[in-house]
């Protein structure tokens, strides 16, 4: 059995990489958002450096826990290299530490990465996701880059007369619409008033808009200050229907897909999001085992560049299947658990076959 000093001291150079890594490809997310923003933004009124510099900030952690499989997949594969670069694999090995011994102190760490980007990264990521909605729809309107990949819209029936809101930031899931739209449609089909608000907030039993503009026939838009429109919609189903799963933490969203289910929703996008949290520290492992196949042999003059390519494009691959799966979980055509655990699973088989297969013949 490999010893707690060498255990440990594979596991710090993994932690270490892993860290540098997490920063570096952190700072650098920020200043391709900042430069992203600003160049989208900077003609818009309202307009400020400071507004640019914050909604980078926000957008950061929601992008970064999106490269964290990367993150992981590059810190394995450094780690390996640089300890056959120094010849301490080797010596290893010839000690009789075998493959399995020296990798579990690596895959443990990314177990524990994923867990810590799970635990403290996530909920900071939603909350600034969440954030985002409302601070870039302040200056650009409704529909923005933080979300404009989810517009959607919903009917509403109250009485003979049907209403149809659409809204592309949600705010406190799905209580506050931020620069909503209201096309209500009497009981002949046919739309008799819009109604554009600066904010919608899910009352008991009403919706209540605030800086509305109402539009009626080709008469022009009139200023009223308050509305109200009665509704009997409940904000899981706003919340299920408009609002994004990454802009709730995975401490909210049980609750939350439990509620909604208690509503006859059915909830696939939020269950197969929960879920694809819960399997990322497995998902990281995962990588750790595909960066231990292309890592490990040890070579004279260093890693061949192909080889190293080889080993970036399976994770790649990976990470494509299981956001292609989990478009499938969130559309209902296969359920939650089976879309997000599946990837992962089939990945975990891969390299532990494959390490199998070329350590123990």
């Amino acid at each position: 059995m490999i010893g707690l000093t060498l255990g440990g001291y594979f596991f710090r150079r993994y932690a270490s990489i892993a860290a540098w890594n997490f920063f570096g490809i952190g700072l650098l997310i920020f200043i391709v958002t900042f430069a992203e923003v600003s160049s989208r933004s900077a003609g818009l009124p309202g307009y400020t450096a400071q507004w640019a510099f914050s909604l980078a900030a926000l957008q950061t952690p929601i992008i970064l826990l999106q490269a964290i499989p990367f993150i992981g997949l590059i810190a394995a594969m450094a780690t390996l290299i640089s300890l056959n670069r120094k010849y301490e694999l080797v010596v290893a090995r010839a000690a009789g530490v075998s493959a399995w011994q020296f990798l579990t102190p690596i895959a443990f760490g990314s177990f524990l990465f994923g867990v810590l980007a799970v635990a403290a990264l996530n909920p900071l990521a939603a909350n600034g996701f969440a954030q985002a909605q409302s601070v870039e729809a302040q200056v650009r309107g409704a529909k923005s880059s933080t979300n404009s990949e989810a517009e959607q819209w919903i009917k509403q029936r109250s009485g003979d007369e049907e209403t149809i809101v659409g809204s592309n930031a949600v705010l406190n899931g799905g209580q506050v619409l931020v620069r909503p739209t209201f096309f209500r449609i009497d009981a002949e089909g046919r739309i008799f008033e819009r109604l554009d608000a600066d904010r919608a907030f899910l009352r008991d039993g009403y919706w209540d808009l605030q800086g509305v503009a109402r539009r009626r026939g080709t008469a022009a838009a009139e200023k009223i200050k308050n509305i109200q429109i009665a509704t009997n919609l409940q904000p899981e189903f706003v919340g299920e229907q408009l609002a994004r799963p990454e802009a709730t933490s995975i401490y909210a969203l049980p609750g939350k897909i439990e509620v909604a289910r208690s509503f006859g929703l059915k909830a696939n996008a939020f269950a197969t999001h929960f879920h694809s949290l819960v399997v990322l520290p497995l998902l990281l492992v995962a990588m750790t085992l595909i960066a231990a196949t292309v890592s490990m042999r040890f070579t004279r003059m260093g890693q061949s560049a192909t080889v190293i390519l080889g080993g970036i494009l399976a994770g790649f691959l990976l990470y494509v299947v299981s956001v292609l799966v989990k478009a499938f979980g969130s559309a209902g055509v296969v359920p939650p658990v089976v879309a997000a655990w599946t990837p992962v699973v089939v990945a975990m088989f891969y390299g532990v076959t494959f390490l199998l297969y070329k350590e123990d013949g």
